[in-house]
């Protein structure tokens, strides 16, 4: 039987790089390999210690020091497999006394939410066709404006019932249905103004879908969400690829 180099799909994986395909099939991998799920967990711990820019600093002091010794010596050390390779790197690391870890990376899915969420901030008003206020949304702009989402919602839904392709108001009625922790139907909204695919406010339809998933921990949708908003050119592509990094 062919054996199979995962180190390449390790680091996509950790990057959160792969395709929904690659993801699916390698956490299938995952399931019944219970080395590789070790050698991934691994992987994952040294980054987060490499990312500390002390012990990078102090990696690079290693690396000289056992290069001068390497002069010293006239034999060639063996092979080291790759996952022992990361478990002495671990291991070296801890020992140094002068090393300050701070596990940064990982964030509760709480903690993404309070850092990185804020709510759409939607323009004073909307004029219909016609050329005169609406007045449905209007009231439900005032609503959201003073915070009272719940309410807010009711009315944004009222519009929608008017006018089904307005996608402002289908993308407000989402945020306020987030803010009042209705999430399924605040995570219906956003799907709706996405599969709609001819309007204004897809970007952030997927930035606070991905976020609603989070907050609902459905990590891997998340995961997938972020993946592809961090693959286009969009205003969220920034914050995507941190909280990609950041996600547990």
């Amino acid at each position: 039987m062919e054996t199979i180099d995962f180190s390449s799909f390790i680091e996509k994986y950790i990057a959160g790089e792969m395709s929904n395909t690659e993801r699916r099939w390698f956490e299938k991998e995952l399931e019944g390999n219970a080395s590789l799920r070790q050698e991934v967990e691994l992987r994952r711990t040294t980054d987060k210690i490499l990312q500390n820019k002390d012990i990078l600093s102090l990696r690079g002091k290693l690396s000289e020091i056992e290069k001068n010794r390497s002069k010293s010596k006239r034999y060639i050390m063996p092979a080291v497999p790759a996952f022992y390779k990361y478990a002495a790197a671990i291991t070296l690391l801890i020992a140094v006394g002068t090393m300050t870890y701070q596990p940064w990376a990982d964030m509760s899915n709480e903690q993404i939410i309070t850092k990185y969420y804020s709510s759409y901030e939607p323009p004073a008003a909307q004029r219909s066709a016609n050329g005169t206020t609406n007045a449905l949304f209007k009231k439900a702009l005032e609503l959201y404006s003073t915070q009272n989402y719940e309410q807010a919602a009711i009315f944004f839904a009222r519009v929608i019932e008017n006018n089904p392709k307005d996608m402002q108001s289908m993308l407000l009625n989402g945020v306020a249905n987030f803010e009042s922790s209705k999430y399924p139907e605040a995570k219906q909204s956003f799907n709706k103004v996405i599969d709609d695919n001819n309007n204004l406010f897809i970007d952030q339809a997927e930035w606070y879908l991905a976020l609603c998933y989070i907050k609902t921990g459905q990590n891997d949708r998340a995961r997938a969400q972020l993946t592809t908003i961090r693959a286009g050119e969009g205003i969220y592509k920034t914050n995507a690829r941190k909280i990609l990094r950041k996600l547990k």
